[in-house]
């Protein structure tokens, strides 16, 4: 359905660093840059973080990547948890979606809910 999202952030060097490991865990990099404007992908860009442009409180959004299985879901909590970020929900099964799915949600540093899921079985 998306070809590519894009947040704005309060830090870009914060987030940055987040999104590098995180994504890193996953088999993700940053592709392109043009200055503060990061893209991120593994064959093309996909996920981009840029500057914020406005003033005030941003809104929480829900960010959920794919991972090729659950090992690769515990690398992004491992990674996340490295860079600092709080802990929401550590990874596990959530049979409430569906029997395989195998999240792990944590904050960006700007307070986004990210979360890495892989809907594989064990």
């Amino acid at each position: 359905m998306l070809d590519h999202l894009g947040i704005q952030v309060a830090d870009p060097e914060a987030a940055a660093s987040f999104y590098d490991a995180v994504l890193g865990a996953l088999g993700h990099r940053r592709m392109l840059q043009y200055g503060p404007v990061i893209g991120y992908g593994s064959e093309e860009p996909a996920f981009w973080i840029s500057p914020a442009e406005i003033e005030g409180p941003a809104r929480e959004s829900h960010i959920a990547f794919t991972a090729a299985d659950r090992a690769a879901v515990d690398s992004f909590f491992a990674a996340a948890v490295e860079s600092g970020a709080e802990v929401l929900h550590e990874p596990r099964v959530w049979p409430e979606y569906h029997e395989h799915y195998y999240g792990a949600f944590v904050r960006d540093p700007d307070g986004n809910n990210v979360e890495a899921v892989s809907h594989v079985p064990a």
